[in-house]
């Protein structure tokens, strides 16, 4: 049986990347550190995907098993695999390379032919390149050589929301029906493996960019603006009638961004747009504003869903002022349990506003958008009063 790995068995992983090649047909072989987690997969072996939407149903899944990422288990399941997948966040690629670069040089090692594939599931722009760069840097320039025309590292836009919904039963997860997985085409290595729910496509910088500056965009705007009102979830933050209307707004400001850069039929994205509004409405998921909004640095990073779809819509001469409320709202994101918010908002007190903003996006005080920000700040604490 045709076997993948997918490295992260937290919800996400189980519950779509994980779901899907198991569907596929593969055998999917958990990878983690989680002990806990490792052994109950390793007990229960099969887990249930509840999807939790309008058209509601259960998803059995089956003959899975689990291994610690870091351990041998890992390295001989690499060297077996035709497939692997992660979904444990940008910050810990890192530490998934290693072990892909020992699985890499057993494959050398033992002369396997069989291509295998490498596709980094995170919400980034070109995460499976960055992934590729640390594996690299584990292996020796032989090695290296031998990976380019046997292991296959194509870039990928994943998008579903996976709330951490408790389920009475353990492992079971609970996910929206929505999702698409898009994938380089150009990038696999051997036959693209036939995958229902994993799209190969042309140009994916457009499908990154578009999930990017719409789903990421929009929901980060509201879950910033919902924390600042007091909501707790994405669903109470959107049916407040003023979010909703910057939220959309934001969206379709970015899009219009993205119609002049990709040429993206206008009618076809604000239709892409209003979907997304109504999957934030789902009244089944009950997502987080706390959840959706962690990690605020790394949202205000200037290639992220904040600082680029306004730089873009402001480099095409659109208008922007939705996305500056958006980045205002961020800078507001006050969470003392996330690292990232103790330190964005210490920064703030210390450096003061303009330096910290400059800080965290790259932007100089020698370009006017910097006092936009600076004035929008102020404008949306005025706004959600």
């Amino acid at each position: 049986m045709k076997e993948a790995i997918q490295f992260g068995a937290g919800n996400i992983g189980r519950g779509f990347i994980g779901g899907v090649l198991s569907e596929a047909g593969y055998k999917v072989i958990f990878a983690d550190v989680v002990e806990d987690l490792l052994k109950t997969i390793n007990e229960r072996k099969s887990y249930t995907i509840h999807i939790t939407d309008t058209n509601s149903r259960d998803i059995k899944i089956s003959d899975v098993c689990a291994v610690n990422s870091g351990s041998p288990e890992a390295v001989e399941a690499v060297t077996r695999a035709e497939i692997i997948t992660t979904a444990v966040g940008l910050r810990i690629l890192k530490f998934v390379a290693p072990t892909i670069a020992k699985g890499i040089n057993a494959r050398k090692a033992a002369r396997v032919e069989a291509p295998l594939n490498v596709i980094a599931c995170e919400n980034g722009l070109k995460a499976t390149s960055q992934l590729k760069e640390l594996v690299y840097a584990n292996l020796d320039y032989e090695t290296q050589q031998w990976a380019k025309t046997h292991v296959g590292f194509p870039d990928a836009a994943v998008d579903r929301i996976v709330p951490p919904i408790h389920c009475e039963v353990p492992l079971d997860v609970a996910v929206e029906e929505y999702f698409e997985w898009d994938v380089d085409k150009s990038a696999f290595v051997g036959e693209i493996p036939a995958i229902n729910g994993m799209t190969p496509v042309d140009n994916l910088e457009a499908y990154i960019e578009r999930k990017l500056f719409t789903l990421n965009t929009g929901h980060a705007t509201a879950a910033y603006l919902g924390r600042m009102k007091g909501y707790a979830t994405i669903e109470e933050s959107i049916n407040d009638k003023q979010i909703y209307a910057i939220v959309k707004e934001a969206m379709q400001q970015s899009g219009m961004g993205l119609i002049k850069k990709f040429g993206f039929d206008k009618e076809k994205h604000f239709a892409y747009i209003e979907k997304i509004l109504r999957r934030f409405q789902n009244p089944y998921l009950k997502d987080d504003v706390t959840r959706i909004g962690r990690e605020p640095l790394r949202k205000l990073a200037a290639n992220d869903r904040l600082i680029m779809p306004m730089m873009t819509a402001k480099g095409f001469g659109l208008p922007y002022d939705k996305l500056l409320l958006s980045i205002g709202a961020a800078l507001h994101f006050n969470n003392p349990e996330d690292p990232q918010s103790v330190e964005m908002i210490k920064n703030i007190s210390e450096l003061g506003l303009q330096a910290a903003v400059t800080k965290f996006t790259g932007i100089t005080t020698d370009e006017p958008v910097l006092g936009e920000i600076l004035a929008a700040y102020d404008k949306v604490e005025k706004l959600v009063k």
